[in-house]
């Protein structure tokens, strides 16, 4: 497979190392010589120098034999006009555009699809605003997921202390959990990614995550010790595109809403536009101010500025000073491995958002969903068995997956099925498989012998 990518900035640089790592043949092009330069001497990937709408540079970086062209740099202009370059020099290329100007939502990102040179719009923080009310919706989630049309959920929380599960081996779950067992499929441990098996144990502080049947997943995360909350009250702190999006999302829902933003414009015309929202000038991560809107009586504070350091302040300030809850906006990778020991359960990332979405349409197979986790530690994948694949018409057991895989679930018509080594997958069934990275360009063998795009 090859792609070539429009655009080295953090999603750009992500994606090609994320591609890398599968030794697939990646070109990215970039207008500056820094950013290519840092690619050249960070990943084993070409570069190109240029302007990603320009037919020469898109010619030079092999766009002709692309299998797919990913177009995500921070101008929406730049990434339409090099799909439709594209579209000219190579029409059989899978095209995908990062567009985040809202002038584009609703029918007109249909329009955009229905176009001949777009194939897939991709909008950050559409995305963002989904995992925000899933993790809103899941009591202590680190993590969410949604598969099956939401009839199954991946969720990541942490173990706590008093939890029954505590201490609890593997093997010990349908007896301590019933019909509500959940089906463990990896655990966080002291930053290091492991897939268990029967006779490990559980630790208290783990990271675990978990496949749950949707109408099972409150009394799962009750064996977890987490409690449903109804929401009704959140605070905002940030009136960008993100908040200002989740603010209309959540007004939907009759939450009571307050919005705190620094830029006075910015207000008033935030004022203009929301309803039941009530808007106020300041500084998110000033105490007097919080105290004065009652951040106690918040069920939820989400940080969500452009500036990851006041988002980070801001989260914890409102949580000593007795919000139930935060959710912080943060798109540096390098900081997420240390949220949690500062403090901070609950991150959202439009740049990780971004990055999982183009998984799901560069992966090779009937792939319908890829979320990754733990900054790319690992990959949940949900795809349609093709009646080519290797993983169909034998009983799991004489299946042979990679090492760091294992199918969690499997869908078939209406019926949800937890798979054993008696199992058959059959043709058309909706798999779920969970795969450390270094396993993932295995588990596409698995999914596909048909080497095709869908």
């Amino acid at each position: 497979m090859k792609v070539v990518i429009v655009g080295a900035g953090q999603v750009g640089f992500y994606v090609a190392r994320h591609l890398a790592l599968e030794k697939k043949d990646v070109v990215v092009i970039d207008m500056s010589p820094e950013a290519t330069r840092r690619i050249s001497d960070s990943l084993d990937v070409q570069v190109v120098t240029g302007s990603g709408s320009s037919p020469v540079v898109l010619t030079e970086a092999g766009i002709k034999n692309a299998d797919i062209l990913l177009a995500v740099t921070d101008s929406d202009e730049t990434n339409l006009v090099a799909c439709l370059m594209t579209d000219i020099l190579s029409p059989s290329t899978k095209k995908l555009a990062r567009i985040r100007n809202a002038d584009y939502d609703s029918h007109h990102s249909t329009f955009l699809e229905a176009a001949p040179h777009i194939d897939t719009v991709i909008n950050p923080d559409v995305e963002v605003v989904k995992t925000i009310e899933q993790l809103m919706s899941v009591p202590g989630a680190v993590d969410v997921g949604e598969f099956a049309d939401g009839r199954i959920r991946f969720v990541g929380v942490y173990l706590d202390r008093g939890s029954k599960l505590a201490g609890a081996q593997l093997y010990d779950l349908p007896d301590l959990c019933g019909d509500s067992r959940p089906l463990i499929a990896a655990v966080m441990r002291d930053e290091q990614l492991i897939i268990p098996r029967g006779d490990d144990r559980l630790k208290a502080g783990d990271l675990i995550y978990f496949i749950s049947e949707q109408d099972k997943l409150f009394d799962t995360l009750n064996l977890f010790g987490k409690q449903a909350e109804r929401i009704n009250r959140v605070m905002i702190i940030g009136a960008g595109r993100i908040g200002y999006r989740l603010a209309v999302a959540l007004e939907a829902n009759s939450i009571s809403i307050k919005i705190v933003e620094s830029n006075a414009d910015r207000c008033a015309e935030l004022a203009d536009k929301l309803n039941r929202t009530v808007v106020l000038h300041g500084d998110g991560s000033d105490q007097s101010l919080l105290a004065e809107e009652n951040i106690q009586d918040m069920d939820v504070v989400i940080t969500l500025t452009d500036d990851e350091e006041t988002n980070i302040l801001a989260s914890l300030l409102a949580v000593r000073m007795g919000a139930k809850k935060s959710i912080a906006k943060i798109d540096k990778f390098s900081y997420l491995p240390l949220v949690k020991a500062i403090g901070i359960e609950q991150v959202v990332s439009p740049r990780l958002s971004a990055i999982n979405t183009i998984l799901q349409h560069i992966r090779r197979g009937k792939v319908l969903s890829a979320v990754s986790i733990k900054s790319e530690m690992a990959e949940v994948i949900e795809a349609v068995a093709l009646e080519t694949s290797e993983i169909v018409g034998k009983p799991l057991k004489k299946v042979k997956f990679p090492d760091g895989a294992m199918l969690a679930g499997i869908i078939r018509q209406d019926a949800i099925i937890i798979p054993t080594g008696q199992t058959v997958v059959q043709p058309d069934d909706r798999i779920i498989i969970f795969a450390r990275r270094d396993s993932i360009a295995k588990v596409e063998k698995l999914l596909a012998v048909k080497l095709e795009f869908f």
